[in-house]
Formats: structure tokens, C-alpha cells, sequence
């Protein structure tokens, strides 16, 4: 059964490349030139087996760090942008001149979260990525650092990663890093850790496995990485963890040989509403449930115990049960409107506020199950 899922990767035909920092910078020397000279050397082998790679890169920030010297510097939200805005030409100069020299053409695409949210920028996104690949172009994506603040950052590159999966309609995406996948233990504490070679279904027993293993340069360890499996995965795109270090490692893994960890699409699968829910959207407020609350398809109001936040109508919220979240939806109703409701019974809704616009405060077509009771 592995290996016939792994036989499978010999016939993807678009991949989304992922680079960590860890791979790229390097604290003394900047740039990883050898690394960059070798990503496009794999890359031209792909592409001569008409394979299309869309590579999302970390490395601007920290080779904005080597540059200003500030290494053991820990940076508030400007520095990064400065340290993003120094290394982001830096980055893209030695990707120009590693592709040129094979003949290869490259293009910069810089998103934020919020490019993503909003369905017609997201499209946009999803069709330059396309005529870039029908231009034998090599898209390398990477966060607008620059501009980027908090509520619409992606958090680290991995889930960058699995989201530009999505938008370029990938077959695989393909994590590189610095071990060789994820391993039952952590392999630089015990060295009789096994590594997972396959995984179906990311449950909490294998999220649990991750650890916080991650090196110091990058901002993406191991459990980053598992997040962003379930979001490619669920948005069925197969995904992978390898080691990026290790030469020849991309070209075993696609020709279906037991490298690395493989997670494959299980029956989870999201459709765009359910991605963008998930995975987009911003969080406005959270919905607690009561004790004992029967696993309904739509959150009703006397299912309600409280809730948290300003939220308008039509914003995201948490819905949590017993301690634990359990789905993300987009509200009915505003707060204030839900203040004045709660403790209420679903009958008493017009009498409360004079209307009725729905009678659930989460209707189970805009609610998408994050663990299941």
C-alpha cells in the first residue's frame, strides 16, 4: 500500500517547492549559493520532464539580518521590515542568476493573507501563476514582509506554502528542510528515532510527534510543518517533507522511493468555501456551547452558553465545546444583536430584535468542523 502511494508521485505534473531559511541563509556567508545553484539545477531537470515548480522561498529576512548585523538581534515588527526590504532583492539576485545561467526565466510574486481572503485577488493570483507556467517561467513566491503586519501575515513560509498550493492548483507540494521528515521522536534527542515514512490521516497522535523541532535561523519547525500539511492535504494536494541538504533527494522522492514523509489526501477533503473558512479568513469572536450540547449540523441559539468579541455579520468566529475547538463559521448575527439574544430561545428571535434573518447563529453551510466531538 506505501509504496503504491508513492508510485503516484511519478505522475504529478505542477509542484509547489518550499525552502527554509535554514537551507538558504547562512549567518556568516549570507546567501547559500551552492543551495540556490542546486534548487536550480532540480528545477531544470523538472521542467525538461515538463513539470511545472512554483518555489516558495524563505530567506529574505534573514539575509537582511546578515547584512544590517543583527543576528542575535530579536526584531520588532519594522526591523523585520526593513531586514525583508534589504533581503528580498538580495534573495531574487542570486535565484536571477542560478536560473539565467540554465537558460531559466524567474518571477517574483510577493502576497500577503490578504490577497488571499478576497476571492477576485485570489483569482488574479491563481492566473498569473498560470501564465507564468504557460510561459515556462519559475513563479518564486515568497511574503510581502515589507508591508506585512500581523493580521495579515501567514506565520511562517510552510503554511505560505500550502496556501500558494492551493492558488497555483498544485499536484504536490514538497517542504525541504533540514531532517530527514518527521519522525516518531525527536531525531536529535534520540538516535534510534524512526522516521514516518507515509502518513493517511494527520491525527493528533502524529501532530503530537513534532515536538518543537526547528532550527534557529528559520521560523518553521516541525509542528509548522504538520499545520501546513493538513491545509494542502484537506485542499487535496499531496505533500511531502524532505531533507533538503541531502542532493538527489527530490529526484528519488518523485520517483517514488522511500524518502522523506508523505502525506496523502484522506477522505477530509475541503472545497474552496470550507478552505477559505478555515484557512483565510480572520477570527472576529468565539462561540462557547454549552456542556452536553448534541453534535448538530448548525450552532442554534439555545445551544449557546457565550461568547467573546465585536464581530459583524458574516465575519468568522471559533465555535468551542467543552474546552476544545471545535469548528470555525461565518456568524448570522452581529454582537450586539447576539448579546441581546443570548440566553434566549431560537422562537424568541423576532420578538428580541424584531426580525428574523435566520435561526440558526451559524448555519452548517458556513460552518467547517476543526475536531469532530
Amino acid at each position: 500500500m506505501m509504496m503504491k502511494q508513492r508510485d503516484s508521485l511519478k505522475h504529478v505534473k505542477r509542484i509547489v517547492l518550499k525552502v527554509g531559511s535554514s537551507l538558504l541563509a547562512d549567518a556568516k556567508h549570507g546567501i547559500n549559493t551552492s543551495m540556490v545553484q542546486r534548487l536550480a539545477a532540480d528545477i531544470k531537470a523538472l521542467h525538461e520532464k515538463d513539470i511545472q515548480v512554483c518555489l516558495v522561498s524563505s530567506g529574505a529576512v534573514a539575509l537582511g539580518r546578515v547584512q544590517l548585523g543583527w543576528l542575535d538581534k530579536k526584531l520588532n515588527v519594522h526591523e523585520k521590515q526593513a531586514a525583508a526590504a534589504i533581503g528580498q532583492p538580495l534573495l531574487m539576485h542570486a535565484y536571477q542568476k542560478a536560473f539565467s545561467e540554465l537558460g531559466l526565466v524567474v518571477a517574483q510574486m510577493l502576497l500577503t493573507k490578504d490577497d488571499l481572503r478576497h476571492r477576485r485577488r485570489y483569482i488574479n493570483a491563481s492566473n498569473t501563476s498560470k501564465t507564468l507556467f504557460s510561459a515556462q517561467v519559475i513563479p518564486i513566491v515568497n511574503e510581502n514582509d515589507t508591508v506585512v503586519v500581523e493580521e495579515i501575515k501567514f506565520g511562517d513560509n510552510d503554511s505560505l506554502g500550502a496556501l500558494v498550493s492551493t492558488v497555483v492548483e498544485a499536484d504536490l507540494m514538497v517542504m525541504m528542510t533540514d531532517v530527514d521528515g518527521l519522525f516518531e521522536t525527536n531525531p536529535y534527542e534520540d538516535a534510534a528515532a524512526k522516521r514516518v515514512s507515509v502518513v493517511n490521516t494527520l491525527t493528533s497522535d502524529v501532530m503530537n510527534m513534532a515536538g518543537d523541532v526547528g532550527s534557529n535561523f528559520g521560523t518553521g519547525g516541525m509542528k509548522s510543518k504538520l499545520d501546513a500539511a493538513k491545509i494542502s492535504t484537506q485542499s487535496g494536494v499531496m505533500t511531502a517533507i524532505i531533507h533538503g541538504e541531502k542532493e538527489g533527494e527530490l529526484t528519488k522522492l518523485l520517483a517514488g522511493e522511500d524518502v522523506g514523509t508523505l502525506f496523502t489526501c484522506g477522505s477530509d477533503r475541503h472545497s474552496w468555501h470550507e478552505h477559505w473558512i478555515t484557512n483565510l479568513l480572520s477570527v472576529s469572536g468565539k462561540l462557547v456551547l454549552k456542556e452536553g450540547v448534541p453534535n448538530t449540523d448548525s450552532v442554534m441559539l439555545e445551544h449557546m452558553q457565550s461568547f467573546e468579541g465585536q464581530f459583524d455579520k458574516g465575519e468568522c468566529v471559533e465555535i468551542w465545546h467543552e474546552g476544545v475547538l471545535m469548528a470555525r463559521g461565518l456568524t448570522n448575527y452581529n454582537s450586539e444583536d447576539m448579546y441581546k439574544l443570548l440566553g434566549r430561545h431560537t422562537k424568541d428571535i423576532e420578538a428580541v430584535l424584531g426580525y428574523v434573518d435566520f435561526k440558526s447563529m451559524v448555519h452548517q453551510d458556513n460552518l467547517v468542523m476543526v475536531n469532530k466531538r
